[in-house]
């Protein structure tokens, strides 16, 4: 997987920045190092890249603006990395398009593992796989992640588009929080289901297209996407 995927790192401590840079390097990943946000914009700018891990605190322009702004334009997976372990920072940072978010200090191990599992998620899928998904007025493809009614089309990050195709096959029935979790996250920690919150709230907001659609929270069980035409 590593050989030839092509890593942004944007962080501002030159020490951890040096340290990311090598321990993925010797992972076999193709790293560009950036020193804050305006420089890691002009990166990914006039690049290509398969995965970014931006930090959030850093001057000239922080990681949560470079986010948004990277999301105007592309649905590359982040990876955000913060001194700050706030449950409002989680939220924020989720909110602004992060696919996962990481609390200083951490393992690189486990990094290594978040970045492998994102990259997965995110990888091309056979085209015999996957067929549109019509769900009310809207068809969903699993493939370009992507949504639409016919007039409008919305890009999906790979968090919205698992969740959503897990719904689509529970359709009007429940879908656990825990069985969401651990098949899409890799369990259910309390960071993960905050961050499952988030990409639900975000998926209300696509399919109001359909008025007809809505996910419904199941209290204390999950939640389900219903037709109610």
């Amino acid at each position: 997987m590593a050989n030839d995927t092509r890593l942004l790192i944007v962080e501002d401590d030159p020490n951890l920045g040096e340290v990311l840079n090598e321990y993925l390097r010797l992972k076999g990943f193709t790293t560009v190092l950036c020193r804050n946000g305006e420089e890691g914009g002009n990166a990914f700018a006039g690049g290509t890249f398969d995965l970014i891990i931006l930090d959030i605190m850093m001057p000239k322009k922080d990681g949560l603006t470079l986010a948004r702004e990277i999301r105007n334009t592309s649905q590359i997976p982040i990876i955000f990395l913060t001194a700050r372990n706030q449950r409002e920072d989680v939220i924020t940072g989720l909110a602004a398009g992060a696919d996962d978010y990481m609390v200083k200090p951490f393992s690189m191990e486990e990094l290594l593992l978040r970045i492998k599992a994102i990259l997965r998620r995110s990888a091309p899928v056979r085209e015999d796989i996957f067929t549109e998904i019509k769900i009310g007025e809207l068809l969903f493809n699993p493939l370009t992640r992507t949504l639409s009614n016919g007039k409008e089309g919305w890009n999906l990050t790979s968090r919205e588009s698992d969740l959503l195709c897990l719904m689509a096959k529970n359709m009007n029935r429940i879908t656990s929080r825990k069985q969401a979790l651990t098949e899409i996250w890799g369990d259910d920690s309390y960071f993960n289901a905050r961050s499952m919150d988030v990409y639900i709230n975000k998926l209300r907001k696509h399919l109001k297209a359909d008025n007809n659609l809505q996910i419904i929270t199941v209290h204390g069980e999950g939640f389900k996407l219903v037709n109610l035409s």
